[in-house]
Protein backbone atom coordinates (compact mmCIF):
# COMPACT_ATOMS: atom_id res chain seq x y z
CA UNK A 1 0.00 0.00 0.00
CA UNK A 2 1.15 3.32 -1.18
CA UNK A 3 0.64 6.16 1.57
CA UNK A 4 1.61 9.99 0.98
CA UNK A 5 2.83 12.64 3.02
CA UNK A 6 0.44 15.18 3.82
CA UNK A 7 1.37 19.12 2.66
CA UNK A 8 -0.61 21.88 4.59
CA UNK A 9 -0.39 24.73 2.57
CA UNK A 10 -2.85 27.51 2.50
CA UNK A 11 -4.97 28.37 0.33
CA UNK A 12 -3.41 31.74 -1.68
CA UNK A 13 -5.87 34.09 -3.95
CA UNK A 14 -5.70 32.23 -6.91
CA UNK A 15 -6.57 29.05 -5.31
CA UNK A 16 -9.56 30.64 -4.51
CA UNK A 17 -10.29 32.05 -7.99
CA UNK A 18 -10.44 28.23 -9.23
CA UNK A 19 -12.83 27.35 -6.27
CA UNK A 20 -15.98 29.96 -7.65
CA UNK A 21 -14.36 29.13 -11.18
CA UNK A 22 -15.99 25.31 -10.71
CA UNK A 23 -19.36 26.77 -9.40
CA UNK A 24 -20.55 28.21 -12.42
CA UNK A 25 -20.66 26.57 -16.07
CA UNK A 26 -19.49 29.56 -18.27
CA UNK A 27 -16.11 30.14 -16.93
CA UNK A 28 -16.26 34.15 -18.70
CA UNK A 29 -16.90 35.32 -15.26
CA UNK A 30 -13.47 35.68 -14.52
CA UNK A 31 -13.61 38.81 -17.03
CA UNK A 32 -15.82 40.34 -13.88
CA UNK A 33 -13.76 41.68 -11.33
CA UNK A 34 -16.45 42.70 -8.79
CA UNK A 35 -17.93 38.53 -9.25
CA UNK A 36 -13.97 37.94 -9.21
CA UNK A 37 -13.88 40.00 -5.44
CA UNK A 38 -17.10 38.15 -4.10
CA UNK A 39 -16.22 34.82 -4.91
CA UNK A 40 -12.54 35.44 -3.39
CA UNK A 41 -13.19 35.93 -0.12
CA UNK A 42 -13.77 32.68 1.36
CA UNK A 43 -11.88 31.31 4.32
CA UNK A 44 -10.50 28.68 4.00
CA UNK A 45 -7.34 26.00 4.03
CA UNK A 46 -6.18 22.83 4.46
CA UNK A 47 -5.13 23.29 8.22
CA UNK A 48 -8.55 24.76 9.18
CA UNK A 49 -10.14 21.30 7.57
CA UNK A 50 -7.60 19.26 9.41
CA UNK A 51 -7.63 20.89 12.97
CA UNK A 52 -11.42 20.89 12.97
CA UNK A 53 -11.71 17.30 11.61
CA UNK A 54 -9.34 15.75 14.36
CA UNK A 55 -11.32 17.80 17.32
CA UNK A 56 -14.35 15.53 16.09
CA UNK A 57 -12.84 12.62 16.02
CA UNK A 58 -11.20 12.94 19.28
CA UNK A 59 -14.61 12.47 20.87
CA UNK A 60 -14.26 8.60 19.67
CA UNK A 61 -13.40 5.77 22.34
CA UNK A 62 -11.82 3.60 19.57
CA UNK A 63 -8.21 4.34 18.38
CA UNK A 64 -8.07 5.47 14.62
CA UNK A 65 -5.34 6.08 12.10
CA UNK A 66 -5.98 8.46 9.52
CA UNK A 67 -3.56 8.33 6.43
CA UNK A 68 -3.64 9.64 2.56
CA UNK A 69 -3.69 6.62 0.34
CA UNK A 70 -1.88 7.32 -3.35
CA UNK A 71 -3.94 5.92 -6.00
CA UNK A 72 -2.06 7.24 -8.74
CA UNK A 73 -3.52 9.55 -12.04
CA UNK A 74 -6.85 7.69 -11.28
CA UNK A 75 -8.85 11.22 -12.74
CA UNK A 76 -5.96 13.69 -11.96
CA UNK A 77 -1.72 13.54 -11.67
CA UNK A 78 -1.80 12.25 -8.75
CA UNK A 79 -4.86 11.72 -6.62
CA UNK A 80 -4.69 10.85 -2.49
CA UNK A 81 -7.91 9.51 -0.72
CA UNK A 82 -7.95 10.39 2.89
CA UNK A 83 -8.40 7.58 4.94
CA UNK A 84 -9.80 6.29 8.58
CA UNK A 85 -8.80 3.22 9.85
CA UNK A 86 -10.28 1.34 12.94
CA UNK A 87 -9.72 -1.87 14.07
CA UNK A 88 -7.78 -3.66 11.48
CA UNK A 89 -6.52 -6.04 13.89
CA UNK A 90 -9.70 -8.21 13.38
CA UNK A 91 -10.23 -10.46 11.06
CA UNK A 92 -13.76 -9.86 9.85
CA UNK A 93 -15.17 -8.85 6.20
CA UNK A 94 -14.29 -5.14 6.74
CA UNK A 95 -16.88 -2.00 6.43
CA UNK A 96 -16.29 0.35 3.77
CA UNK A 97 -18.26 3.58 4.32
CA UNK A 98 -18.82 6.25 1.82
CA UNK A 99 -20.23 9.89 2.73
CA UNK A 100 -23.18 11.64 0.71
CA UNK A 101 -22.45 15.14 -0.86
CA UNK A 102 -20.36 17.47 1.02
CA UNK A 103 -19.45 15.90 3.70
CA UNK A 104 -16.43 13.93 5.07
CA UNK A 105 -15.19 11.05 7.08
CA UNK A 106 -15.94 12.97 10.41
CA UNK A 107 -19.76 12.84 9.96
CA UNK A 108 -19.38 9.25 10.78
CA UNK A 109 -18.24 10.03 14.35
CA UNK A 110 -21.52 8.72 16.07
CA UNK A 111 -21.20 5.07 13.97
CA UNK A 112 -17.35 4.32 13.93
CA UNK A 113 -17.13 3.05 17.71
CA UNK A 114 -20.22 0.98 17.64
CA UNK A 115 -19.77 -0.86 13.77
CA UNK A 116 -16.01 -0.86 14.42
CA UNK A 117 -16.57 -3.38 18.01
CA UNK A 118 -15.96 -6.47 16.16
CA UNK A 119 -14.77 -5.29 12.62
CA UNK A 120 -12.55 -3.36 10.57
CA UNK A 121 -14.03 0.28 9.14
CA UNK A 122 -12.56 1.97 6.80
CA UNK A 123 -13.88 5.84 6.00
CA UNK A 124 -12.67 7.71 3.11
CA UNK A 125 -13.40 11.29 2.09
CA UNK A 126 -14.51 10.21 -1.47
CA UNK A 127 -12.58 12.03 -4.35
CA UNK A 128 -13.10 15.84 -4.70
CA UNK A 129 -14.40 15.98 -1.17
CA UNK A 130 -13.40 16.42 2.24
CA UNK A 131 -9.36 16.25 2.73
CA UNK A 132 -8.73 14.11 -0.53
CA UNK A 133 -7.50 15.40 -3.81
CA UNK A 134 -9.93 17.31 -5.81
CA UNK A 135 -9.12 17.08 -9.69
CA UNK A 136 -11.40 17.89 -12.23
CA UNK A 137 -14.05 15.30 -13.31
CA UNK A 138 -15.58 15.16 -16.40
CA UNK A 139 -18.86 16.75 -17.43
CA UNK A 140 -20.42 13.96 -19.01
CA UNK A 141 -22.86 11.95 -15.77
CA UNK A 142 -21.66 8.66 -16.74
CA UNK A 143 -18.45 9.39 -17.11
CA UNK A 144 -17.99 11.30 -13.73
CA UNK A 145 -19.68 7.95 -12.49
CA UNK A 146 -17.48 6.03 -13.25
CA UNK A 147 -14.24 8.10 -12.12
CA UNK A 148 -15.78 7.54 -8.82
CA UNK A 149 -16.52 4.22 -9.08
CA UNK A 150 -12.28 3.84 -10.85
CA UNK A 151 -11.42 6.04 -7.54
CA UNK A 152 -13.00 3.82 -4.83
CA UNK A 153 -11.53 0.35 -6.79
CA UNK A 154 -7.91 2.22 -6.83
CA UNK A 155 -8.07 2.67 -3.15
CA UNK A 156 -9.20 -1.15 -2.23
CA UNK A 157 -6.57 -2.42 -4.68
CA UNK A 158 -3.77 0.38 -2.79
CA UNK A 159 -5.72 -1.68 0.42
CA UNK A 160 -5.53 -4.78 -0.58
CA UNK A 161 -9.31 -5.46 0.50
CA UNK A 162 -10.22 -8.76 -1.55
CA UNK A 163 -13.75 -8.15 -0.41
CA UNK A 164 -16.07 -6.08 1.67
CA UNK A 165 -19.29 -4.67 3.18
CA UNK A 166 -19.92 -1.82 1.19
CA UNK A 167 -21.92 0.95 3.13
CA UNK A 168 -23.19 4.46 1.15
CA UNK A 169 -25.23 7.20 2.07
CA UNK A 170 -26.77 9.15 0.04
CA UNK A 171 -24.45 10.63 -3.00
CA UNK A 172 -22.10 7.42 -1.46
CA UNK A 173 -25.28 5.10 -1.80
CA UNK A 174 -25.50 5.88 -5.48
CA UNK A 175 -21.84 5.52 -5.73
CA UNK A 176 -21.27 2.24 -3.83
CA UNK A 177 -24.35 0.59 -6.10
CA UNK A 178 -22.71 1.32 -9.36
CA UNK A 179 -19.35 0.21 -8.17
CA UNK A 180 -21.44 -2.77 -7.11
CA UNK A 181 -22.66 -3.04 -10.59
CA UNK A 182 -18.73 -2.71 -11.39
CA UNK A 183 -17.33 -4.85 -9.24
CA UNK A 184 -19.53 -7.55 -8.03
CA UNK A 185 -16.52 -9.79 -6.60
CA UNK A 186 -15.81 -7.04 -4.39
CA UNK A 187 -18.83 -6.71 -2.53
CA UNK A 188 -19.87 -9.30 -0.02
CA UNK A 189 -23.19 -7.06 0.86
CA UNK A 190 -24.42 -3.88 -0.31
CA UNK A 191 -25.89 -1.47 2.54
CA UNK A 192 -27.98 2.03 0.91
CA UNK A 193 -28.80 4.75 3.64
CA UNK A 194 -31.28 7.00 2.22
CA UNK A 195 -29.47 6.52 -1.03
CA UNK A 196 -29.75 9.53 -3.52
CA UNK A 197 -30.18 9.00 -7.60
CA UNK A 198 -32.51 6.14 -7.41
CA UNK A 199 -36.27 6.93 -8.74
CA UNK A 200 -36.81 8.28 -11.94
CA UNK A 201 -37.53 11.83 -12.29
CA UNK A 202 -41.67 12.13 -12.27
CA UNK A 203 -43.01 14.32 -15.82
CA UNK A 204 -42.22 17.98 -15.83
CA UNK A 205 -46.32 17.99 -15.89
CA UNK A 206 -46.59 16.95 -12.30
CA UNK A 207 -43.94 18.62 -10.85
CA UNK A 208 -44.42 21.95 -11.86
CA UNK A 209 -48.46 22.07 -10.94
CA UNK A 210 -46.60 21.24 -7.33
CA UNK A 211 -43.81 24.30 -7.70
CA UNK A 212 -44.69 28.00 -7.58
CA UNK A 213 -44.18 29.63 -10.64
CA UNK A 214 -41.90 32.05 -8.59
CA UNK A 215 -39.66 29.28 -7.54
CA UNK A 216 -39.04 27.32 -10.90
CA UNK A 217 -37.98 30.67 -12.18
CA UNK A 218 -35.41 31.10 -9.44
CA UNK A 219 -34.46 27.50 -9.96
CA UNK A 220 -34.29 27.76 -13.23
CA UNK A 221 -31.92 31.11 -12.90
CA UNK A 222 -29.37 29.36 -10.16
CA UNK A 223 -29.04 25.83 -12.47
CA UNK A 224 -25.88 26.68 -13.69
CA UNK A 225 -24.77 26.77 -10.40
CA UNK A 226 -23.23 23.93 -8.00
CA UNK A 227 -25.81 23.01 -5.08
CA UNK A 228 -23.58 24.79 -2.27
CA UNK A 229 -22.41 27.58 -4.08
CA UNK A 230 -24.25 30.00 -1.48
CA UNK A 231 -21.83 28.89 1.09
CA UNK A 232 -18.56 29.63 -0.88
CA UNK A 233 -20.11 32.68 -1.77
CA UNK A 234 -20.84 33.86 2.00
CA UNK A 235 -17.36 33.67 2.27
CA UNK A 236 -15.66 34.10 5.76
CA UNK A 237 -19.67 34.29 6.94
CA UNK A 238 -20.14 30.36 5.60
CA UNK A 239 -20.79 28.92 9.11
CA UNK A 240 -22.82 31.03 10.75
CA UNK A 241 -25.22 30.65 7.03
CA UNK A 242 -25.03 26.70 8.04
CA UNK A 243 -25.91 27.13 11.57
CA UNK A 244 -28.79 29.74 10.79
CA UNK A 245 -30.13 27.73 8.01
CA UNK A 246 -29.58 24.13 8.90
CA UNK A 247 -29.46 24.43 13.05
CA UNK A 248 -30.94 20.54 13.29
CA UNK A 249 -26.72 19.55 12.28
CA UNK A 250 -25.91 20.91 15.93
CA UNK A 251 -28.81 18.79 17.43
CA UNK A 252 -27.89 15.43 15.34
CA UNK A 253 -24.19 15.24 16.92
CA UNK A 254 -25.16 17.40 20.00
CA UNK A 255 -24.52 13.94 22.51
CA UNK A 256 -21.74 12.98 20.92
CA UNK A 257 -19.91 16.83 21.13
CA UNK A 258 -21.41 18.50 23.44
CA UNK A 259 -17.87 21.29 24.60
CA UNK A 260 -17.73 22.76 21.32
CA UNK A 261 -21.77 22.97 19.62
CA UNK A 262 -19.94 24.77 16.57
CA UNK A 263 -17.62 21.72 15.51
CA UNK A 264 -20.04 20.21 12.93
CA UNK A 265 -20.93 23.30 11.16
CA UNK A 266 -17.32 24.66 11.22
CA UNK A 267 -16.39 21.53 9.39
CA UNK A 268 -18.90 21.47 6.93
CA UNK A 269 -18.18 24.70 5.68
CA UNK A 270 -14.22 23.69 5.57
CA UNK A 271 -15.19 20.64 3.62
CA UNK A 272 -17.36 23.13 0.92
CA UNK A 273 -15.09 26.19 1.19
CA UNK A 274 -12.45 24.61 -0.92
CA UNK A 275 -11.87 23.85 -4.26
CA UNK A 276 -15.54 21.95 -5.47
CA UNK A 277 -14.90 19.29 -8.36
CA UNK A 278 -16.42 16.51 -6.47
CA UNK A 279 -19.73 18.88 -5.70
CA UNK A 280 -19.41 19.96 -10.00
CA UNK A 281 -19.34 16.35 -10.93
CA UNK A 282 -21.97 15.62 -8.72
CA UNK A 283 -23.85 18.19 -10.09
CA UNK A 284 -23.17 16.70 -13.56
CA UNK A 285 -24.94 13.49 -12.36
CA UNK A 286 -28.03 15.17 -10.85
CA UNK A 287 -31.51 16.17 -12.87
CA UNK A 288 -32.82 18.84 -10.71
CA UNK A 289 -30.59 18.28 -7.71
CA UNK A 290 -33.62 15.74 -6.05
CA UNK A 291 -33.08 12.83 -9.35
CA UNK A 292 -30.02 11.55 -11.29
CA UNK A 293 -29.38 11.97 -15.01
CA UNK A 294 -28.96 7.80 -15.12
CA UNK A 295 -31.27 6.85 -12.22
CA UNK A 296 -30.21 3.27 -10.57
CA UNK A 297 -33.32 2.19 -10.41
CA UNK A 298 -32.91 1.30 -14.07
CA UNK A 299 -29.75 -1.03 -13.39
CA UNK A 300 -30.03 -2.06 -9.94
CA UNK A 301 -31.24 -5.27 -10.84
CA UNK A 302 -28.73 -6.05 -12.75
CA UNK A 303 -26.25 -6.32 -9.24
CA UNK A 304 -25.54 -9.89 -9.41
CA UNK A 305 -28.21 -11.99 -7.51
CA UNK A 306 -25.63 -13.45 -4.73
CA UNK A 307 -25.13 -9.66 -3.45
CA UNK A 308 -27.66 -9.00 -0.93
CA UNK A 309 -28.96 -5.25 -0.36
CA UNK A 310 -29.56 -3.53 2.77
CA UNK A 311 -31.73 -0.31 2.36
CA UNK A 312 -31.96 2.65 5.80
CA UNK A 313 -34.39 4.92 5.24
CA UNK A 314 -35.50 7.83 7.52
CA UNK A 315 -39.25 8.11 7.64
CA UNK A 316 -39.12 11.37 7.89
CA UNK A 317 -36.50 11.83 4.82
CA UNK A 318 -37.16 13.65 1.18
CA UNK A 319 -35.67 10.72 -0.37
CA UNK A 320 -38.63 8.53 -2.00
CA UNK A 321 -38.14 5.18 -0.08
CA UNK A 322 -40.92 3.27 -2.81
CA UNK A 323 -37.38 2.98 -5.07
CA UNK A 324 -36.49 -0.11 -1.90
CA UNK A 325 -39.67 -1.88 -2.57
CA UNK A 326 -39.43 -1.51 -6.17
CA UNK A 327 -36.42 -3.02 -6.83
CA UNK A 328 -37.76 -5.06 -3.99
CA UNK A 329 -40.17 -6.75 -6.34
CA UNK A 330 -37.24 -6.59 -9.40
CA UNK A 331 -34.72 -8.96 -7.68
CA UNK A 332 -36.78 -12.23 -7.50
CA UNK A 333 -34.25 -14.58 -5.75
CA UNK A 334 -32.28 -11.98 -4.61
CA UNK A 335 -32.08 -11.14 -0.76
CA UNK A 336 -33.42 -7.29 -0.37
CA UNK A 337 -33.87 -6.13 3.29
CA UNK A 338 -35.65 -2.26 3.91
CA UNK A 339 -35.38 -0.79 7.12
CA UNK A 340 -37.84 2.28 8.43
CA UNK A 341 -35.93 4.34 10.96
CA UNK A 342 -38.98 5.55 12.56
CA UNK A 343 -38.04 9.82 13.67
CA UNK A 344 -35.08 9.87 11.32
CA UNK A 345 -34.50 12.25 8.06
CA UNK A 346 -31.89 12.19 5.35
CA UNK A 347 -28.87 11.58 7.45
CA UNK A 348 -30.24 8.24 8.75
CA UNK A 349 -27.09 8.02 10.62
CA UNK A 350 -26.67 10.81 12.58
CA UNK A 351 -30.73 11.14 13.43
CA UNK A 352 -30.78 7.83 15.04
CA UNK A 353 -27.11 6.65 15.31
CA UNK A 354 -28.26 3.79 17.41
CA UNK A 355 -30.97 2.18 15.38
CA UNK A 356 -28.91 3.04 12.49
CA UNK A 357 -25.58 1.06 14.07
CA UNK A 358 -27.86 -1.61 15.57
CA UNK A 359 -29.13 -2.27 11.69
CA UNK A 360 -25.74 -2.26 10.02
CA UNK A 361 -24.69 -4.21 12.51
CA UNK A 362 -26.99 -7.27 12.65
CA UNK A 363 -26.12 -7.38 8.76
CA UNK A 364 -22.50 -7.16 9.11
CA UNK A 365 -22.97 -10.04 11.96
CA UNK A 366 -24.23 -12.67 9.39
CA UNK A 367 -20.44 -12.80 7.89
CA UNK A 368 -18.86 -13.11 11.23
CA UNK A 369 -16.10 -15.78 10.92
CA UNK A 370 -16.76 -17.62 14.02
CA UNK A 371 -20.17 -16.95 14.32
CA UNK A 372 -23.08 -19.18 14.92
CA UNK A 373 -26.21 -19.08 12.60
CA UNK A 374 -27.27 -15.34 12.86
CA UNK A 375 -30.64 -14.20 12.50
CA UNK A 376 -31.73 -10.83 10.83
CA UNK A 377 -35.56 -9.48 11.29
CA UNK A 378 -37.78 -9.73 8.37
CA UNK A 379 -37.08 -7.62 5.24
CA UNK A 380 -39.04 -4.76 5.36
CA UNK A 381 -39.58 -3.61 8.82
CA UNK A 382 -40.09 0.17 10.57
CA UNK A 383 -38.08 0.69 13.98
CA UNK A 384 -40.65 2.00 17.01
CA UNK A 385 -38.14 1.46 19.90
CA UNK A 386 -35.21 2.94 19.74
CA UNK A 387 -32.63 1.17 22.20
CA UNK A 388 -29.76 3.34 23.86
CA UNK A 389 -26.11 2.59 22.76
CA UNK A 390 -24.44 4.82 24.91
CA UNK A 391 -21.02 4.79 22.54
CA UNK A 392 -20.70 8.49 22.13
CA UNK A 393 -20.07 10.15 25.58
CA UNK A 394 -17.14 12.14 24.81
CA UNK A 395 -15.88 11.37 28.65
CA UNK A 396 -12.86 9.19 27.27
CA UNK A 397 -10.90 11.03 24.39
CA UNK A 398 -8.69 10.07 21.72
CA UNK A 399 -5.98 12.18 21.54
CA UNK A 400 -2.11 12.11 19.84
CA UNK A 401 -0.04 14.11 17.39
CA UNK A 402 0.36 13.58 13.94
CA UNK A 403 3.35 11.66 13.08
CA UNK A 404 5.82 12.73 10.23
CA UNK A 405 8.10 9.86 8.92
CA UNK A 406 11.16 11.00 7.33
CA UNK A 407 9.89 9.01 4.52
CA UNK A 408 7.39 10.61 2.06
CA UNK A 409 6.00 6.60 2.07
CA UNK A 410 4.25 7.44 5.23
CA UNK A 411 2.20 9.69 6.80
CA UNK A 412 -0.35 8.33 9.57
CA UNK A 413 -2.42 9.95 12.40
CA UNK A 414 -2.84 7.15 14.87
CA UNK A 415 -4.70 8.12 17.73
CA UNK A 416 -4.67 5.97 21.19
CA UNK A 417 -7.22 6.08 23.38
CA UNK A 418 -6.60 8.38 26.74
CA UNK A 419 -6.79 5.68 29.69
Amino acid sequence: MTIENETIICQNTSEVTAVTAMDIDDHKIKSFWLLKWLFNWTSSSSIMLRVVEKKILAFLKTPYRGFFVDIGPAIGEADKIWTLSLNTDSREIPIVMLHGLGAGVALWVLNLDALSKDRPVYAIDILGFGRSSRPKFSNDALTCEKQFVKSVEEWRREMNINNMILLGHSMGGFIASSYALTYPDRVKHLILADPWGFPEKPPEALTSKQIPFWVRVIAYALAPLNPLWALRAAGPFGQWVIQKTRPDITRKFAAAINEDSSLPSQYIHQCNAQTPTGESAFHNMMESFGWAKNPMIRRIRDVHQEIPITFIYGSRSWIDSSSGEKIKSQRNGSEVNIKIVSGAGHHVHADKPDVFNRYVNETCNLYKSRSTTQFIRESTESDEEEHEIDLMSPTVKNSGEDTEPESIANLEETIPTRQ
